[in-house]
């Protein structure tokens, strides 16, 4: 698709046309995920920029390279069916760190509220409970990693996300979208084939718009509006087949007691 069939269909995307209907579903949520100052915040400004064709605006504030200035699960909708989702960094993606990512993911925590890394068993089991007053079904949740070129990864930390990257495929039913961020920085394709490595499907480098440099190129454009169109070919793959959002929910919240609990018997 050109730029303008790209925009038409981001922007009239609805769950309702997916092959068995919405089932029970209403919402589109792109979770983004990764370390500090990678450039996630940076990431939404761009995608909205790209889709909305409006003057460059700081909508998510970014920080520097070595520090993100995200710490609030914060909701920035693109259209009516969908919307990204901004997250605090991480410094190391220890189990503290990636068990956060998991309720996220697992539809546990409600948007714009702040993250924390939660230590305490009783505070996490706390909290679970406390989802259930009003839980949430009607979410689908793509995991998005964003990566940038300019950090190295060490062969110890292969393993490590190689196993966070395929829970996150486990807990949504779809393996994270990589996004490679300042990819004329670095040799972003020693990256690509590291994260092939690690069972990676859908693999995007680019160069984020930011207020300094967002001068308007139909590349970079279509980096950002095929990004979100790959999001949503994975939900269409995924409402091919028939749902129960009570029921995956029961299912996410088994597994999220049983990692916590695995965790604490660690600790």
């Amino acid at each position: 698709m050109d730029i303008e069939q790209l925009k038409q269909y981001i922007l009239c995307y609805s769950l309702n046309n997916c092959p068995l209907g919405n089932q029970g579903f209403n919402r589109v949520l792109i979770q983004l995920m990764g370390y500090l100052g990678h450039g996630k915040s940076s990431l939404i400004n761009s995608c909205k920029y790209a889709l909305h064709d409006k003057e460059f605006t700081t909508h998510a504030a970014s920080g520097s390279a070595d520090g993100g200035l995200t710490t609030v699960r914060n909701a920035y909708p693109l259209t009516h069916t969908i919307t990204m989702v901004d997250n605090r960094g991480c410094a190391t993606l220890n189990s503290f760190e990636t068990g956060e990512f998991y309720t996220q993911l697992a539809n546990f925590v409600p948007l714009n509220t702040g993250v924390e890394w939660t230590k305490e068993f009783d505070d996490v089991l706390n909290r679970l409970e406390d989802s259930d007053i009003e839980p949430n079904f009607s979410d689908i949740i793509v995991p998005v990693y964003v990566y940038s070129v300019k950090r190295e990864i060490a062969d110890n930390e292969v393993a490590e996300l190689k196993t966070f990257l395929k829970t996150c495929r486990d807990l949504t039913g779809i393996f994270p979208i990589i996004v490679l961020t300042h990819k004329t920085s670095g040799p972003f394709s020693k990256f690509r084939d590291i994260f092939e490595g690690m069972g990676a499907e859908e693999i995007f480098s680019v160069e984020n718009y930011t207020q300094e440099d967002n001068l308007k190129t139909l590349g970079r454009h279509l980096q950002f509006l095929n990004l979100i169109h790959k999001v949503l070919l994975n939900v269409n793959f995924r409402m091919s087949e028939e749902r129960n959002p009570r029921k995956e929910r029961a299912e996410r919240k088994k597994f999220l007691h049983k990692f916590f609990h695995e965790r604490e018997v660690k600790k």
